[in-house]
């Protein structure tokens, strides 16, 4: 490594440690930035000689990110990974910096900059999990980011891929590449891929899988399937058994689990049980005390696939809940994906519409006949209503509840 690069490290570890004890933050966004100001090409120079696994997705990258290191860790490999969900360069060239020693990197990279990191890095593997609307007026379309990773497949063509086979975006992003396993996630939230990615015709949807009528587009056969809670590989059945709830994170653990035993050769049972006890991911599914004694737990939901992945789970349960959003630049400044997610799920429920932008909340409650209270304050919201509480919160409002105190 080169003189300025160890500088950048010096400095950047410095920088971080000051963020940290004055508070500021977490310290690995200006770490990192600081390190690339110094040397613009560290995130080559710390990747130099590692197997990198790049995984990406608009939902659950941070989860799968963290499933399929634990998977190669329960193997005895040791891994590097941006555990804090930093995912952009800087936040790359931290974690990398910050952890030297590991040959093998698994790294959560945000969905846009996958184009700009998979050189540098001299990445191995693409894990790809789903395409959906997030955060229009910083992201764009889907279509946007679909053409990127499509350049990428298309310009690596033996870059190793694992692709979810259920998304019709992720599917024809992938075409290029020569190299894929597919694993069949199922598509719950198809309102993003009504329209063919290749000929823009109506797309066929049946129970498990979709395909163009027009110009033959469909989604691939896959040598791995989920099947409720169970992950169907060529060699059998793996009971998942998670301790983290929600259908999608059985989707994000189907998809870690491929990656770690198609590409890296983990034996499957070793893999899975590496996996099962993990409760918490960077915040996410923590709990909190509150004022009374009572445990509320915390979830992060960021868009309408996301939000509606969450409602479903906690509609049956009895539970109250309560919805914290915020609309700064990290959570997207425009809230009126609140009309695309079906919070008429939590009819009968009790609900508080909390977070900055709790009167948003509170318009779109009263169009879906959903009763609620009004206060800003999640804190005081969740201590307000009774039994069993989950708070579920957009970007910001997370990082707080989670980061902050209680």
């Amino acid at each position: 490594m080169s003189l300025r690069a160890r500088v950048a490290l010096g400095a950047g570890r410095a920088a971080g440690w000051a963020s940290r004890v004055t508070g500021r933050g977490a310290g690995t966004q200006v770490s990192g930035r600081v390190m690339l100001a110094i040397a613009p090409d560290l995130l080559e120079q710390v990747g130099s000689g590692r197997r990198c696994a790049i995984v990406s997705a608009t939902n659950g990258k941070t989860t799968t990110t963290r499933l399929l290191a634990e998977a190669l860790r329960s193997a005895g490999i040791p891994v590097t990974s941006n555990h804090t969900g930093a995912n952009m360069p800087a936040g790359l060239a931290a974690a990398l910096g910050r952890d030297p020693e590991p040959r093998v990197a698994v790294l959560e990279v945000d969905e846009r900059w996958v184009p700009r990191v998979v050189d540098p890095l001299a990445a191995e593997l693409l894990v790809l999990g789903n395409l959906t609307r997030d955060q229009l007026d910083r992201f764009g379309e889907v279509r946007s980011i679909a053409v990127r990773w499509r350049e990428v497949c298309g310009s690596h063509p033996n870059l190793a891929v694992v692709a979810n086979a259920s998304d019709p975006h992720v599917v024809w992003s992938v075409e290029p590449a020569t190299d894929v396993t597919w694993v069949a996630l199922g598509a719950p939230w198809r309102s993003d891929a009504a329209t063919c990615p290749r000929c823009a015709a109506l797309l066929d949807w049946s129970a498990d899988t979709f395909a163009c009528r027009a110009c033959g587009f469909a989604q691939p056969d896959a040598p791995y399937r989920l099947d409720g809670e169970v992950l169907v590989t060529p060699e059998g059945r793996i009971d998942l058994d998670l301790a983290l709830p929600g259908a999608w994170n059985r989707m994000n653990a189907a998809l870690a689990l491929t990656a770690a035993i198609a590409h890296f050769g983990i034996d499957a049972e070793r893999a899975a049980a590496g996996i099962r006890d993990l409760e918490m991911v960077s915040g996410r599914f923590s709990t909190r005390r509150l004022a009374d004694g009572r445990d509320a737990r915390v979830l992060l939901a960021k868009n309408p696939a996301g939000w509606t992945e969450v409602l479903r789970w906690l509609a049956p349960t009895d539970t109250s809940v309560v919805l914290a959003v915020n609309a700064h630049l990290a959570d997207g400044r425009d809230p009126s994906w609140l009309f695309d997610v079906p919070y008429e799920l939590l009819r009968g429920k009790p609900v508080a519409a909390s977070g900055e932008r709790a009167l948003d909340v509170a318009v779109r409650l009263d169009y879906g006949d959903v009763s609620h209270v009004v206060e800003r304050d999640p804190l005081r919201a969740a201590n307000g209503l009774p039994g069993e509480v989950v708070v579920v919160a957009s970007y910001t409002q997370f990082t707080h509840l989670t980061r902050g105190s209680w």
